[in-house]
């Protein structure tokens, strides 16, 4: 035994006593190394129970007008623990702290949301083309090289002036073309497995096209799209961001980052700091943390690094 072979058989009782280790282990074992990704994956637990159950610390409602602060914005309308206004309230008297809390449900369910749409859909079609090959795949491509030629965001918002600025139809503009790139990657992943040993050997015992999509290609597909996943949250909650800083997605009295940002910066001359550090503080802390979440697990499961 080398001694590079010896010292990693003294970090891994595994080595030691001669049994290997699955592709999942390694990918654990590279991730829990890699202190940043740690780091992002506890501070978006936090945020998370923040979103679900922030709510309970607080008599506020997200709606709710403190009266005796109303006229006394900016001098009294910090953050103020005996009044239980944890982050002060914004230029009409509502509590600043239930309001980043229901943003923050609002934002983080439209990243998620807008991924596993973009994950469930762009899969499946990159995988049926990679598959297939031929003329179907050049037909598929051709179809999303020509959806990806529309620009996305004006096509966001032209749904959502022509039909309604409602969460929801935010949810089918934002998923209508967010699979496109998902699509390209299953795709060319696609490509370079359909021709390995296993798949033909399915093809040769019979094994329909969908099965051998479902149970050999898709699975194979796992890593790259749970990287791809944690790395479009993040551009998910920024499009929403973005359109709700212009005034065009949640509407009141649901708010999301951007609109707290947006309501925020309009009133960052009036002396009311904190309505822009707090949203701003939760959406920046969240999407570097999602970022450093999507480069470990993209490390961990690079499989030139087993």
């Amino acid at each position: 035994m080398s001694d590079v072979t010896t010292a990693e058989a003294h970090l891994d009782p595994d080595l030691l006593h001669g049994k290997g280790r699955s592709l999942w282990a390694d990918a654990r074992r590279r991730f829990l190394g890699n202190k940043a990704a740690v780091a992002s994956l506890l501070i978006l637990a936090l945020v998370a129970l923040f979103a679900l159950f922030g709510q309970f610390l607080t008599p506020w409602s997200n709606a709710e007008i403190d009266w005796n602060l109303l006229g006394a914005i900016p001098q009294e309308g910090g953050p103020d623990l005996e009044t239980r206004h944890y982050f002060g309230v914004d230029e009409t008297g509502r509590d600043l702290y239930a309001r980043v809390v229901q943003g923050t449900r609002i934002s983080l369910a439209v990243g998620i949301v807008g991924a596993l749409i973009s994950v469930v859909v762009g899969t499946a079609y990159g995988a049926v083309a990679g598959y297939v090959g031929g003329k179907t795949d050049n037909a598929m491509m051709r179809f999303v090289d020509l959806m990806m030629s529309i620009p996305y965001m004006f096509v966001l918002i032209l749904l959502l002036v022509i039909f309604s600025r409602s969460i929801i139809m935010l949810f089918v503009g934002i998923g209508l073309i967010s699979w496109l790139d998902m699509a390209r990657i299953a795709r060319g992943q696609t490509l370079s497995i359909r021709n390995t040993e296993y798949v033909e050997a399915a093809r040769a015992i019979g094994v329909s096209t969908p099965m051998i999509i479902r149970r050999h290609i898709v699975p194979n597909l796992i890593g790259v799209v749970i990287v791809y996943a944690t790395l479009l949250v993040p551009q998910m909650i920024i499009f929403e961001s973005f359109i709700s800083f212009l005034g065009l997605g949640v509407q009141e009295p649901a708010t999301s980052w951007g609109a707290l940002i947006n309501q925020g910066a309009a009133n960052l001359r009036n002396g009311t700091p904190w309505m822009l550090g707090f949203p701003l503080a939760f959406f920046v802390v969240s999407l570097f943390a999602l970022f450093f979440l999507g480069d470990g697990l993209r490390d961990a499961l690079d499989p030139k690094d087993r």
